[in-house]
């Protein structure tokens, strides 16, 4: 009895969907039928108007005597519109207007991520403190959001003289109008070409140089796109050195804490397991943070 009650209950649940499910169709063909009646009725409207206005105009041509090549017997419009989207400089100040600077802003925006990675030191601080997480065996201590933003502030301060330079030198008098969108965009350019030739390795500029086929007496002869993937190579290859001295003193804990293990004869016991908090309290009492973050930010100086 109780199951042909809820093969009653499903039938019934069953109809009442369909219903619905047929209702809500029957709606929706109702407001597209509306929809498509407005629309062909609005389109006969302008069809007519466009008619008699073709019309007007024809009447006016011939009683006035207009010709099909006079500007005004044509449909286009020789008047400025309302809406519309201009690009206007003051004078030969080189300042220039709300739109064009709200322009400038949103590109910036959109290309700062690039810039901050492959022109800037984020990249060599980024990977020595994810080689530190790696070495300590902590698998999400520190977190992401903790190196990311760790790595964000160190570069701030890292670049801030940089910055600086740039803000004072090009975005200021630019600002003023005291210099020209070129002149600004080669003053903001020289302090970032400087930091970065300073962090890059001879080595890697040649090579690059020799695939481009350009040779240089000075590094002003250096152009940006030679000079950008040549720091890169370098942050990469210092980064990872690093990297590997950190290395060196916790893979020497884990060696120790194997060797232990195995003439203990537990083999079946993972050395990372005892061998984690030998390695932070290695860290901890050689003020590891203090150590690394400060030789790391020494190596830009």
């Amino acid at each position: 009895m109780k199951r042909f009650k809820k093969i009653i209950i499903t039938v019934l649940i069953s109809l009442g969907l369909v219903l619905f499910s047929s209702a809500v169709f029957l709606l929706c063909t109702s407001q597209a039928a509306n929809a498509t009646s407005t629309t062909d009725t609005t389109t006969s409207n302008n069809t007519t108007n466009e008619r008699a206005r073709d019309d007007g105009r024809a009447q006016v041509n011939e009683q006035y005597g207009g010709t099909s090549e006079a500007p005004n017997t044509t449909n286009e419009s020789t008047g400025s519109g309302a809406g519309g989207f201009s690009l206007n400089f003051n004078g030969d100040s080189g300042s220039l207007s709300a739109t064009v600077r709200i322009l400038l802003v949103l590109t910036v925006l959109s290309l700062s991520p690039a810039i901050l990675v492959m022109m800037t030191s984020f990249t060599r601080v980024i990977i020595v403190l994810h080689f530190i997480r790696l070495a300590l065996g902590t698998q999400t201590s520190p977190p992401n959001q903790v190196i990311i933003g760790l790595a964000l502030f160190l570069t701030l301060f890292i670049m801030w003289p940089t910055f600086s330079s740039v803000y004072n030198n090009a975005i200021v008098p630019f600002d003023k109008g005291e210099i020209t969108q070129e002149q600004a965009y080669q003053r903001g350019k020289e302090p970032i070409r400087e930091f970065m030739y300073g962090q890059t390795q001879s080595k890697d500029l040649n090579l690059f140089c020799d695939i481009a086929g350009i040779t240089y007496e000075d590094y002003d002869d250096v152009p940006m796109h030679v000079l950008i993937p040549s720091f890169i190579l370098s942050e990469l290859r210092t980064a990872f050195i690093m990297g590997f001295l950190i290395y060196i003193p916790f893979i020497v804990i884990d060696m120790v804490v194997a060797s232990v293990l195995m003439s203990m004869g537990m083999m079946m016991l993972p050395p990372t397991t005892i061998s984690l908090p030998f390695k932070i309290l290695l860290f901890i009492m050689a003020d590891g943070w203090n150590l690394v973050i400060g030789s790391l930010v020494k190596t830009f100086q």
